[in-house]
């Protein structure tokens, strides 16, 4: 029986060429392209594997995927992204990823990737590998080798307040208290240097954690 998956991605023609080329050995059950719709789907469809791309509107694809890894940890969770910064990847294998694919390798790449995630091996592309990462095994957790950056929580409120979200609004989205979104908003402005909302979203851009 062939294995089901779930694509996430905010970018419909992406999302189109995906299910192209996965689906002559996969079950794609379900698209998406937002991470909360992929959270939402995924508890709906409990599929065997996951592919995420890491920014997404709402809530980025590492947030998705901590998300998605506590409620169901049984389905694999492989990335599709552009992103190549090695603090990505120590953040998605962190949050629970078997894979880390650069999209414009996918076509090469993204099958032999979700084939290792169902055997509960790691794959990173070797565009990452290039930049630090050396001598990976595929049994080696790559978290362990990327040193970390912001937390999950800071991510998501990076994320929300780059998206023009107010404070309360970010509030009710993640629930948590107001104070505590500030919280976290005057200590990730102390963290990176920046002195106002407007540097803020720039950072969040920069990152790939939002849209430009």
């Amino acid at each position: 029986m062939a294995k089901r998956l779930l694509l996430a991605d905010d970018h419909e023609l992406m999302l189109e060429g995906l299910l192209r080329l996965l689906s002559g050995e996969f079950e794609v059950v379900g698209t998406v392209m937002d991470g909360r719709a992929a959270v939402e789907e995924a508890k709906r469809l409990n599929p065997d594997v996951i592919v995420l791309d890491v920014s997404m509107p709402e809530l980025n694809g590492i947030e998705a995927a901590r998300q998605l890894n506590a409620i169901l940890p049984s389905a694999k969770i492989v990335f599709v992204t552009q992103q190549m910064d090695p603090a990505y990847v120590h953040a998605a294998f962190a949050a629970g990823a078997l894979g880390y694919v650069a999209k414009q390798s996918a076509a090469r790449e993204l099958v032999e990737a979700i084939r290792m995630a169902l055997h509960n091996r790691y794959y990173v592309t070797p565009l990452v590998r290039q930049t630090g990462a050396e001598g990976n095994s595929a049994n080696t957790n790559p978290a362990e080798l990327f040193g970390a950056e912001l937390t999950p929580r800071q991510r998501e409120v990076l994320q929300l307040v780059a998206e023009g979200k107010s404070t309360r609004e970010i509030s009710t989205a993640l629930n948590i208290t107001v104070k505590t979104v500030e919280f976290h908003r005057n200590n990730l402005m102390d963290e990176l240097g920046v002195r106002s909302i407007a540097e803020l979203t720039r950072y969040a851009i920069s990152r790939g954690i939002v849209g430009s």
